[in-house]
């Protein structure tokens, strides 16, 4: 049977580092294997790292630096409440982070993270409503997502 898994080439040549600062800090990660891939035994080509983010399976590769990563690829972080948003979003842009709209931002590795509260689907639904645009319209005002200003949307006031 076929299976598949996330890639990342860190053009930074943080892959080792990137996946334990996950595997200490997100519920079901971990550093499975890191290996050295070489051309000859003198030389080593690339370091990789086989881990887990939340029970999800990667591999992280040490590509160089002509190939860095993007918003093309992203992780989508679902989580409970605004306690969780906060611990989030300041974990992940914390020591070179940025902060991005609608919940989005890059982690100090460069990999892009949606920190996104489990209400904030709740109370979006499939946006066909008058309060589920109004919580679409509140998200896209916003950088960390805000529960309570999703809620106020959502009820009109």
């Amino acid at each position: 049977m076929p299976s598949v898994r996330t890639h990342l080439w860190f053009g930074n040549d943080k892959a080792v580092e990137a996946a334990t600062f996950y595997a200490e800090h997100i519920p079901d990660s971990a550093v499975r294997k890191v290996f050295t891939a070489r051309t000859d035994p003198d030389n080593a080509v690339a370091e990789v790292v086989e881990f887990t983010v939340a029970g999800h399976e990667v591999v992280g590769l040490n590509a160089g630096p002509e190939l860095q990563l993007d918003e093309a690829f992203s992780f989508y972080l679902g989580v409970e409440g605004q306690d969780e948003v906060d611990h989030y979003w300041e974990l992940l842009t914390a020591d070179g982070g940025e902060p991005g709209p609608c919940g989005w931002c890059k982690d100090k590795f460069g990999v892009s993270w949606q920190v996104i509260p489990r209400e904030l689907e709740e109370l979006s639904g499939d946006y066909s409503t008058p309060a589920n645009q109004r919580v679409c319209q509140a998200m896209l005002t916003m950088h960390k997502i805000d529960v309570a200003a999703l809620r106020a949307a959502y009820d009109g006031s």
